[in-house]
């Protein structure tokens, strides 16, 4: 992958995550996002780019993904159309870190909000730093409405599902594989194969 290929696809993405945020600004088409999404990942795996947890703490938007569906042929999976997910409907990832383990081990947030509706979903993550995967499970469940709490809720045994959590296998988890991070976006691919785009939200 030539440099001029790397700073294409970069461009390409900032240039989404320009336009994602301003009204004067057009916005890439879907076709040129995945092209650029899987030239990101392509990049990653042959210069074996590692990111650090710490680089995926803060709270993201998603801007745009993809979904998936079966290959008529050898049975696999392809990647569907990609789409910008619509303003109106504010999707959030947040991570944290727990500083009294490695630096590894920390808590995921997933939310969305549509207008006074706000529903979150939050549980343990875990990072494999060698192969930029963030593993994760949700046990606990928030739903607001107009700000007033009306649903609060450990999942999937809560507590006792958090601590199972950390000694499962990967093979049995949901994760994000990532392949481009840095100070305002981040990218990845889903357990499902899925692409997913995500801009910086916490902007100081």
């Amino acid at each position: 992958m030539t440099s001029t290929n790397t700073d294409n696809f970069v461009s390409i993405l900032t240039q989404a995550a320009i336009a994602y945020r301003e009204k004067n600004y057009p916005l890439p088409t879907t076709e040129a996002i995945v092209n650029a999404l899987l030239a990101a990942e392509t990049t990653a795996k042959q210069q074996r780019l590692n990111y650090e947890f710490d680089s995926l703490v803060g709270t993201w938007r998603l801007c745009f993904a993809t979904g998936t569906k079966k290959a008529r042929e050898r049975g696999g999976i392809i990647l569907g159309k990609g789409w910008y997910v619509p303003k109106l409907a504010k999707i959030q990832i947040s991570f944290s870190a727990d500083s009294k383990t490695d630096g590894n081990r920390g808590e995921i947030g997933n939310q969305v909000q549509l207008g006074s509706i706000l529903l979150q979903l939050t549980g343990p993550a875990k990072y494999l730093g060698k192969k930029n995967i963030l593993a994760f499970d949700f046990t606990q469940m928030l739903l607001q409405l107009f700000s007033c709490t009306i649903y609060q809720q450990q999942i999937r045994s809560g507590k006792s599902q958090s601590e199972d959590f950390y000694n499962q296998p990967i093979a049995k988890q949901a994760f994000f594989a990532f392949f481009l991070v840095n100070a305002d976006l981040i990218a990845a691919r889903g357990r499902g194969g899925g692409l997913a785009l995500w801009l910086r939200e916490d902007i100081s």
